[in-house]
Order: C-alpha cells, then structure tokens, then sequence
C-alpha cells in the first residue's frame, strides 16, 4: 500500500519509524511519505491560511497550496508504473465515523492520501475540487475536537495497517480481538495463575477448549452489553443461538428479538 501525508507539522508524524508500521515500511509492505503543506507556499511567510469569509473565529486553511499539493501527489495522468488515482482522507470532526469496518475497507486500497487540516480546517472548495478527480472521505474518530488532524492520521494508520496481509506475526489475533464481530473482546490474563489475590478464571486454565470458547463468547457478550448496548442492539438475532440469549439474560441484558419467519 502507498501512503501519502500532507501536515504543517511532518515531524508528527516520526512515530510511524516504531514498531510495526515500521517494520512494514522497512519490509516494503507500507509505502509512506510524510509532506509539509508549506512546500507548495509562494510567499516569504510560507502562508498557509486567512480569516474567514462571513466572518468569525478563527482561520480557513487557504486554497492554493492544498489544490498544489493535490496535483502534486495525485496528478490527472497516470504514474509511469501505471499508479491509479488515490482515495483522499481528511480528518474533521464533520466527516462520518471511523470503524473497523471503515479500516477494513482503506486497508484493500492500493493508495491513501491523507490531508490535515489545521486551524479552523480547509477550504471546502480545496475537497470539491478534488471529489471531481478522486473518492474523498471526510473522517471522524469521534464526537469531540482536535487541535489538527495529525492524531487522526496515526490512528486510522494503525488501524488500517494492522490488517495489511504480513504486518500481524499472528493473523489470527485478528479474528477474536474487539469489534472483529460486532463485540467487545473478553477479559485477557497471562501468568501468574494468582496475583494479588486475584485468581484467572478456572475455565481459562482448565485445558477445556469447548468451555474456554463458550466462556470466552459469554464474556464477549456481556462486555459488550454493559459497556456499548448499540452494538448488542445492532447484532442480527440468526447471530444469537440460545446459549448468547442465556448469557445475556444472566447479565440482565436484553438480546435482539428472535427472528420471526413468515
């Protein structure tokens, strides 16, 4: 996968040389490049933003160097190894949740642009212009406001890149960690069997793996349930079987309705 980022502030983004978004850059499986805004600057200021049309707090991050920068990195023609189009990201507190789902969806892209807005964001013409040209995605992490979109960047970055094929030691971490089928994952312990006075659950050092799975699924529901119930509401009831709708009645939850065939 390529990757390109464009900041005021490029050191922010030293972080991606660490663990393993550095190794899958250092293996060839992440292509990354990390741009200052202020290179596509004209002026003895390296200006990159103004006041506000209509007025109010603030500063608008101007048009022109993002619309050069956007030519730049993603220009009409193709690339001489034949390189298509990117799919534009830009973090704001506007844009449309990030989700598992979502990073699942980027991580089978071949190329991402990512633009951080600054200040009180981005002229909207500069993501009009570009939706003529290339799928834009306005992003959210979620219902609060960040100095920059820098943070968001290494967020989806992380998220997105765990699940490029090699960058994972062991894939199948994948299939049992939270929101990986619509719950929250169970509790963890390793060694010491007794720490503190605290014991690990005996099902977990049972040996049993029939038990351990289904003790492991009734935690996973119950987690889910008491911490985020819009997911248990949101899971579809063929996904249930009598022993999910058991153990959530146990915990006091209520489960989906039981599908009624017609």
């Amino acid at each position: 996968m390529r990757v390109d980022i464009v900041s005021i502030f490029p050191e922010y983004f030293a972080p991606l040389d660490l663990s393993l978004i550095g190794k899958a850059r250092a293996n060839g499986l992440l292509r990354l490049a990390v741009h200052d805004l202020r290179t596509w600057t004209h002026d003895v200021h390296r200006t990159v933003d103004d006041t506000p049309y209509g007025g109010g707090p603030g500063m608008v991050m101007r048009p022109e160097p993002w619309g050069e920068a956007l030519d730049a990195l993603a220009p009409d023609e193709l690339s001489p190894d034949g390189h298509t189009l990117p799919r534009l990201l830009v973090p704001s507190p506007a844009g449309v949740p990030f989700t598992q789902a979502m990073a699942h969806e980027l991580a089978a892209e071949s190329h991402l642009l990512f633009a951080c807005g600054r200040y009180e964001g981005i002229d909207q013409r500069v993501l009009e212009h570009a939706a003529t040209r290339m799928p834009v995605t306005e992003v959210s992490l979620g219902d609060y406001v960040l100095f920059g979109g820098e943070v968001a960047v290494l967020v989806v970055l992380e998220a997105v890149t765990r699940l490029l094929p090699g960058v994972l030691g062991n894939a199948g971490s994948l299939d049992e960690e939270s929101h990986a089928h619509g719950l929250l994952e169970a509790p963890l312990y390793t060694k010491p069997a007794t720490w503190r006075g605290l014991d690990v659950p005996e099902v977990l050092r049972s040996g049993d793996h029939g038990r351990i799975a289904r003790w492991r699924r009734d935690e996973a529901l119950r987690r889910t349930a008491d911490r985020r119930p819009d997911m248990v509401g949101a899971l579809s009831p063929e996904s249930l079987d009598s022993r999910d709708r058991a153990a959530l009645d146990q915990g006091g939850f209520p489960s989906p309705p039981e599908h009624v065939a017609k």
